[in-house]
């Protein structure tokens, strides 16, 4: 007897930039590797990347506006973000180059439901330019980790790690490059695991 297929798993993306880490994602998804179904796309920049992508897909996005801080939101606009979050459905939120710290209300929300991509083997080089962190610290080896996210600075637990070897003459630009080359093969990998509800 066959064994009915799992709904697919619904996730909300965040970011902040281009929305490279969304686009593979999305390619996993059209290639029929992935069975999961984005229910939001939101980001803290009016005009990210990652917005026009899910625009241009028909998934319902939304911008975070936040005045006070640069690094976090307020516990205003977290709330705010939270209810949207749960009333999009969302089972899993994907953090794909989201530049704020995530706060309590939205881990109290969605308890180990976070996930981040971060460009270094951590716990080494956390925080802001990872790839530069590594080329100056002058080590043979890095690459990209993707982790449950808690109040720290990527801080959480390991899920998964992709090597990606420091080649001589490797500039930030091309260390970065390569880089982005494996988060883009391991964070589909990661979230298929999810949809196989490996972790849930």
């Amino acid at each position: 007897m066959m064994r009915a297929l799992m709904p697919q798993l619904k996730i909300a993306v965040l970011g902040s930039g281009k929305g490279s880490n969304f686009r593979a994602i999305l390619s996993a998804i059209m290639a029929g590797h992935l069975r999961v179904t984005p229910v939001l796309a939101a980001s803290d920049v009016a005009d990210a990347g990652i917005l026009t992508l899910a625009d241009n897909l028909g998934i319902p996005t939304t911008v975070i506006t936040e005045t006070k801080f640069r690094t976090r939101l307020s516990e205003e606009t977290e709330a705010s973000l939270v209810e949207e979050l749960r009333a999009s459905g969302a089972e899993l939120i994907v953090l794909a180059g989201y530049m704020r710290l995530v706060k309590a209300s939205l881990l109290e929300s969605f308890p180990r439901r976070i996930i981040n991509i971060h460009p270094s083997l951590l716990p080494a080089f956390p925080g802001l330019e990872a790839w530069k962190q590594a080329l100056s610290a002058n080590v043979k080896l890095t690459g990209c980790t993707v982790h449950f996210v808690d109040s720290g600075m990527d801080t959480g637990e390991i899920i998964a790690q992709s090597e990606v070897a420091i080649l001589p003459g490797d500039t930030p630009e091309t260390l970065h490059a390569r880089i982005q080359e494996a988060e883009h093969q391991l964070y589909p990998e990661v979230l298929a695991r999810f949809a196989k509800r490996e972790f849930f």
